[in-house]
């Protein structure tokens, strides 16, 4: 397989994917990262398979279907094609809302109920956490309740399924207009600017980055790499991708390492209702586990 780039092929020259290739990979992307492809998405997936068509030297969406499924491209190549299936939308402070909830609301119950964060950390958990930004902001919203709250201690997970957006949030460096939403003080607390003004970008601080641990993984997976069971977990805007057994099931997986009591955050356009999951809704699409389920 060659991997020479040919920049002299222009976008759009590639025949049109036929659909017995479009549906070895839409069967494949359900099985294994549980999103629904329809026809109708042919065109966008031809349109994120292109760049690497033309990276690899490759004429056709039948040869690079027959390479991605190969020993060699599983190998090489198999989450390259996964990170240009997923969608990574993203944003600090997106939907504030459930950080005041949080701050306000959660922790004050947890804390009484359980004494989260005095003896053992509060467990927080950002399981789809793309590239960082809502690992970011639990983890400055966090801290800030840290230091007006003497002894509290938390730490925070962050896992997603493309190892690209991982590396970008290990990194914590993000351009300036992306920490807009950040406010002022915390701006100046958390994160580092560039010490050569023509770049435009910030750097989390160290410490605040130190507080998340990245960790690689498919919330499709029958049994999760996780030992700690959770007090608090984001997954929003996450399973608007799947279909009702999809959810059913990513969701429970989710509550076998959410501690009875636990809360679970879900985006706003997001909804359990018709799921059998143990989960209460107790505030603005926000969870309490009921159960043990």
């Amino acid at each position: 397989m060659s991997n020479k780039t040919d920049e002299r092929q222009p976008v759009g020259t590639f025949p049109p994917m036929k659909t017995s290739t479009f549906k070895r990979f839409s069967d494949f992307i359900y099985n294994e990262l549980g999103i629904k492809m329809p026809e109708s998405k042919m065109t966008l997936l031809q349109s994120r398979f292109q760049k690497r068509l033309r990276l690899l030297g490759l004429k056709s969406y039948d040869a690079y279907c027959d390479y991605v499924f190969s020993p060699e491209g599983m190998q090489d190549e198999l989450d390259i094609m996964i990170d240009r299936v997923t969608t990574n939308k993203t944003d600090f402070f997106r939907e504030p809302k459930h950080f005041t909830i949080l701050t306000d609301e959660v922790l004050p119950k947890l804390i009484r109920k359980t004494q989260a964060g005095y003896g053992n950390k509060l467990m927080v958990w950002s399981s789809a956490s793309s590239t960082g930004e809502e690992p970011y902001t639990l983890a400055m919203v966090l801290d800030d309740f840290a230091k007006k709250n003497k002894g509290f201690k938390f730490s925070i997970l962050a896992t997603d399924i493309s190892n690209e957006v991982l590396q970008h949030a290990v990194n914590g460096v993000y351009e300036m207009e992306k920490v807009y939403p950040v406010p002022t003080d915390f701006k100046k607390r958390y994160l580092l600017r560039s010490k050569k003004p023509e770049r435009k970008v910030v750097r989390v601080v160290p410490e605040l980055r130190s507080l998340v641990h990245f960790q690689r993984l498919n919330l499709m997976d029958n049994q999760f790499d996780i030992r700690d069971k959770m007090d608090i977990i984001f997954c929003r805007n996450v399973i608007i991708y799947f279909d009702k057994p999809t959810q059913n099931k990513v969701i429970n997986s989710l509550c076998r390492h959410l501690k009875p009591g636990g809360y679970m955050f879900m985006g706003h356009s997001e909804t359990l209702s018709g799921l059998n999951v143990p989960l209460k809704l107790c505030g603005s699409t926000v969870y309490r586990k009921i159960s043990d389920g």
